[in-house]
């Protein structure tokens, strides 16, 4: 009867093994396996044939290597550690890669106490070292020396630009941020809200060049049902939510003549009225707004109100472009690099000297912005751990006298080598040419034209 019992017992302890999540290893005291579960099996890639009667040294564990470097005389740390509690560890798969995980371990004794084996339980981590090491960069990031609530410089037009933000935080004025397309004014105006006295209230923002003008002033001022056609519910607009808050006006120069006569009448009574409604709501929001326009000469031209320029203008804020500090591109290079090979888990770290001196020539239309999607398409061409100038687009590198002395070889590769990896971002984007564009950082016209130069139809091209 015992024997039947012991029996069951052992069945079932064999059930509770090949279940559990974790993987699960027995080893004899030279550390050669004996047991392992269906788990271990997942997270080694080896299968039981191919692990039990190996030396656990077919890991690699780096504890294990490590215990041996600091004068131990077995290989297995177990056996002079006697124990051993959530140590962070690497093993190397089957196919060479490297898994994280949590050990726990003890060892085993017969009846009589002696040593007859030990028994590991590994918990993959993987997931959890990626996660810290983005906050590890993140925080890097947001700490970097020449930076200021995460915009990065440290030239001088920079640095006049945070004593403005600073300046800005305190007041409770209207901000109105200057700057071309991409120079980063959405990041100005987040920096004062932060820094500011109405921080812990919301922060609203608005495109006010992305929306019609009846659709604008329902987003701005909400509506009651029945406003209009398909108003089937009263809807709460911008200014309403940005309560106790600011409100982001972006692109405020390509707003209607109409909607700016209301907008000066918030600024003017605190008050606003739902699109179908009289009824003044009281509201205390202050406005931060950007442009890339030129707001005197609209309102020469009678397509800005003085009378609302001045509202909104008491504080204004010019940010430089970034070909007015080139300094600064390096900084950026840097940040953008780490941000992108955390997302990307590509190895690329850096970017050689003639890469980096191509960019610093560059003019920079599109500013920071820009400069994001140069880093983007290099790491799609980019196969090594640095950048160099055949892996930037020709809208950068301006052809071959574009490049310094002695790399129009490279310049010559570069085009030879063009057509792969425009079918590799092709497929990526799935035949969408305006978002293969973008990761190339050209326009669709010139994405037109080289497809057609390599004889690329991108309909073939996403089939395949």
């Amino acid at each position: 009867m015992a024997g039947i019992l012991d029996e069951e017992y052992s069945q079932y302890w064999q059930t509770v093994v090949q279940t559990m999540l974790d993987g699960l290893m027995i080893v004899d005291p030279e550390g050669v396996i004996l047991s392992v579960n269906h788990a271990m099996e997942q997270l080694t890639g080896y299968s039981q044939e191919e692990l039990i009667g190996r030396s656990c040294q077919i890991l690699n564990c780096d504890a294990c290597f490590g215990a041996i470097a600091r004068g131990g005389d077995k290989h297995c740390a177990l056996f002079k550690n006697k124990v051993v509690r959530n140590r962070r560890c690497t093993l190397s798969r089957k196919d060479g890669s490297l898994v994280y995980v949590i050990k726990n371990a003890a060892i085993l004794r017969d009846k009589d106490g002696i040593v007859v084996g030990g028994v590991e339980t590994l918990a993959d981590c993987t997931e959890l070292v990626a996660k810290e090491e983005v906050i590890s960069s993140l925080r890097k990031e947001l700490s970097i020396e020449d930076s200021f609530e995460g915009i990065i410089g440290k030239s001088m037009p920079m640095q006049q630009v945070f004593d403005l933000i600073r300046s800005a935080a305190q007041s409770d004025a209207p901000v109105v941020v200057y700057g071309e397309s991409g120079t980063g004014k959405e990041l100005v105006a987040a920096a004062i809200h932060r820094l500011g006295s109405r921080s812990k209230g919301p922060f609203i923002k608005v495109n006010c060049a992305a929306l019609n003008e009846s659709l604008l002033e329902s987003e701005l001022f909400g509506h009651v049902k029945g406003a209009f056609t398909g108003a089937d519910r009263t809807r709460v607009g911008r200014f309403e939510a940005a309560n106790y808050g600011d409100i982001f006006l972006d692109e405020i120069g390509d707003l209607p003549l109409s909607t700016q006569a209301k907008l000066l009448r918030v600024l003017q009574e605190k008050e606003i009225e739902k699109v179908g409604d009289h009824t003044p709501i009281r509201v205390d929001v202050r406005i931060l707004s950007a442009t890339n326009k030129d707001l005197n000469k609209l309102m020469k031209q009678d397509r800005f109100r003085d009378d609302l320029y001045y509202r909104i203008g008491v504080i204004p804020i010019h940010l430089p472009p970034l070909r007015d500090r080139p300094e600064d591109i390096p900084l950026l290079i840097d940040a953008f690099i780490q941000r992108i090979h955390i997302k990307t888990r590509k190895p690329i770290r850096g970017m050689d000297k003639d890469a980096l001196e191509l960019l610093s020539r560059h003019d920079w239309p599109g500013n920071v912005r820009e400069l994001i999607n140069v880093i983007e398409y290099a790491f799609v061409l980019c196969t090594g751990e640095e950048i160099i100038p055949s892996h930037l687009p020709a809208a950068v590198t301006g052809g071959s006298e574009g490049f310094p002395r002695g790399r129009q070889a490279e310049r010559l590769q570069r085009d030879s080598n063009e057509r792969e990896p425009l079918l590799k971002v092709l497929r990526q984007t799935h035949g969408n040419k305006s978002e293969a564009a973008r990761i190339l950082g050209i326009s669709r016209v010139t994405l037109w034209k080289r497809l057609k130069a390599h004889g690329i139809q991108v309909e073939r091209t996403v089939q395949k």
